[in-house]
């Protein structure tokens, strides 16, 4: 789930990163204008999307005077960026910059375990850094079980050669921004540019967090204080309708996992799961030539009436033709609970079964009883002797018979 950037400034700022004066957002004009008069003195105004590309497309303004600032703002909130509405404007005091420096940790799936990277060459794209300029990156992985130590975090900003009051102060930033990474469950925590000042002191002028999906119960009291919502699963863009819905229908029922659902704009809806199976049998779909209405998660043996709920948000989704059901080998879910749900999601829908449901393909527990139902139904089902990637085939050739 990924941060507003606002969002991941008050994260590292309850922490002890250092922030611009100012640092709040604003929704109207009239509030941008109060926080450049609590500022009392230039100001920038940044668009707050889940999206890059902020600077060229104007998202980014300046401000000298209060009533500039209520300019600026009504502009940005005007602004849709790579198809982004802001959520509103973050006002900031602009200071001189004497250097820009980068700063971030994210997870090395290789070493499994989180790897923090610094350079004194902020403001551009890490990656860019790592290959013309590898000289000025330095990097160290650490472990999520034992503590991250001021030192630890000046042996990492040493390799820049860097020291005096500067290796101080970046320790510092370093050593908390790691304990945000491990004590939030972040999979990425990034201050890009991290700017010293013309006055030597240091200040993020740039954050950007993502948080682990599976950690959000853990930290509902930090998301409540920051003012995300349980129902926002956000990517690279806020979530549609059709993903809140599908929140609210895995959060109806405890019992296993149905409505983890991405929104596409194909015309074939997925009620797949099984782990890795899932992420498998999108990627078939697509290279059989088909074209996916949506993402989904299903498994851990959801009740009936969940598996429905899920059917019929999917159906209802303008532009979907036809559902296949598909998932790996199952041990944990029963076959039998799955049909009876998606049959009766069908049915409630106003349909037939054996000509909305293109395929059902989940081998494994109470699988007899499961092919018996579709079986009365006429609706195709196959077995593990049938690959989850022929199934998806089938699949995509009854979309293009129809």
């Amino acid at each position: 789930m990924r941060f507003y950037e606002y969002e991941s400034k008050q994260l590292f700022g309850k922490h002890g990163i250092p922030l611009p004066t100012g640092s709040k957002v604003a929704k109207t004009p009239d509030e941008a204008t109060a926080i450049a008069r609590e500022v009392a003195g230039p100001v920038v105004l940044k668009s707050q999307v889940l999206s890059g590309g902020r600077m060229k497309a104007g998202g980014v303004l300046f401000a000298d005077q209060p009533d500039q600032a209520a300019d600026a703002t009504k502009k940005i909130l005007a602004l849709t960026i790579n198809g982004h509405k802001p959520r509103g404007v973050l006002v900031e005091a602009k200071a001189p910059i004497a250097q820009e420096y980068y700063m971030g940790i994210t997870w090395d799936g290789f070493a499994r375990k989180p790897v923090m990277i610094c350079s004194d060459m902020g403001g551009i794209d890490i990656e860019e850094v790592a290959e013309t300029h590898p000289d000025h990156i330095a990097k160290r992985h650490f472990s999520t079980l034992l503590p991250f130590s001021d030192f630890m975090a000046k042996e990492l900003i040493g390799q820049l050669k860097i020291g005096g009051s500067d290796l101080n102060q970046l320790s510092r930033i370093a050593a908390s921004l790691a304990r945000i990474f491990v004590n939030y469950g972040l999979t990425l925590a990034e201050i890009n540019p991290l700017a010293k000042l013309a006055d030597g002191r240091f200040v993020c002028l740039d954050g950007h967090v993502d948080m682990e999906d599976d950690a959000r119960d853990s930290h509902k009291a930090i998301l409540k204080e920051l003012g995300i919502a349980p129902d926002e699963k956000r990517q690279a863009r806020p979530p549609t309708e059709f993903e809140i819905k599908g929140a609210a229908v895995d959060a109806a029922d405890h019992r296993g996992v149905a409505g983890n659902v991405v929104e596409f704009d194909g015309d074939l809806g997925l009620v797949i799961g099984a782990g890795g199976g899932s992420l498998t049998l999108f990627d078939a779909i697509r290279k059989h030539g088909g074209k996916p209405a949506n993402y989904c998660e299903i498994g851990g043996n959801p009740s009936v009436t969940k598996a429905c709920e899920l059917t019929k948000l999917i159906l209802a989704k303008p532009g979907v033709k036809k559902i296949a059901v598909m998932m790996n080998v199952v041990s944990n879910t029963r076959v039998d609970i799955v049909a009876r749900g998606v049959i009766k999601g069908v049915v409630e829908s106003g349909f037939k079964p054996a000509e909305k449901i293109a395929i059902f393909r989940i081998p494994g527990s109470w699988e007899t009883e499961g092919f018996k139902i579709l079986q009365h139904y006429g609706v195709e089902y196959c077995d593990r002797s049938v690959s989850m990637y022929e199934a998806a085939g089938r699949a995509v050739a009854k979309m293009k018979a129809a």
